[in-house]
């Protein structure tokens, strides 16, 4: 029932999810805590959503749904008294965000403005998605059905993603696709969306590429002058620093 008890761990949670906001967010960097949880949506959708998902287990009719509509108009962030939530969630901005009955979310997730964890149909039962540990999803993702997103993996912003994500990869793209960022395995939240790897344009480069060696080849059978490859321009270019840092 809830109880002692559970306020206890409630307000337990409430403290480590002030302590990630200093952690992740710059702008919380020597903000006080009374003014973190008066004035940041994320921390108060959370508590707003640990009281009403203790209601939901205690059976508790009605109030569960009442708080989690009351927490929806105040701070535009929209949590299922179902769904479950871990340690360690971050919500930056929230705006936007909504998060469905049946979905999962493991320790120290964190999530961007915009983000949808949704279902795709009205088929009873597990319908949303299943996001495991360190994950980070960009502004505006969509994550849609029952599938898992792996440890560690990055979605990156507008990305829709409807199939199962692979631990430690990068997934951008409509529909999502899995990529790796440098070969590297990225742990832990990152906000450079700048600098994710461009399937498509990766793509054409290399159609681009085979058709300059079947050009090269069928000049040589045939005797005539090889012309020099034409010069591929880049979809798009970017250039200087991470906007994340470092």
């Amino acid at each position: 029932m809830f109880g002692i008890g559970t306020a206890a761990r409630v307000a337990r949670e409430l403290r480590r999810d002030v302590s990630v906001a200093r952690d992740r967010d710059p702008a919380a960097c020597g903000v006080r805590t009374v003014e973190i949880m008066a004035t940041w949506p994320g921390i108060q959708a959370l508590l707003a959503h640990r009281v009403a998902h203790a209601l939901h287990l205690s059976g508790v009719p009605l109030l569960p749904r009442s708080i989690a509509l009351f927490s929806r108009a105040v701070t535009g962030i929209e949590i299922q008294p179902a769904a479950s939530v871990g340690r360690g969630l971050f919500i930056d901005h929230g705006s936007g965000v909504v998060i469905g009955e049946t979905a999962e979310i493991g320790n120290d997730v964190t999530l961007y403005q915009g983000v949808t964890l949704g279902g795709t149909g009205f088929v009873v039962g597990k319908r949303h998605p299943t996001v495991q540990d360190n994950v980070t999803i960009g502004s505006g993702a969509k994550l849609l059905g029952p599938i898992t997103i792996g440890h560690g993996a990055k979605i990156g912003a507008n990305s829709v993603v409807i199939t199962d994500v692979p631990s430690n990869s990068t997934v951008v793209g409509n529909p999502g696709h899995p990529v790796r960022v440098d070969g590297r395995r990225p742990e832990g939240p990152d906000a450079d969306w700048i600098h994710l790897p461009d399937p498509i344009a990766e793509a054409i480069q290399g159609l681009a590429s085979r058709i300059g060696a079947l050009e090269r080849a069928v000049a040589e059978l045939s005797g005539e002058e090889t012309h020099a490859p034409a010069e591929v321009r880049p979809l798009r270019t970017v250039k200087g620093p991470s906007p994340a840092g470092g």
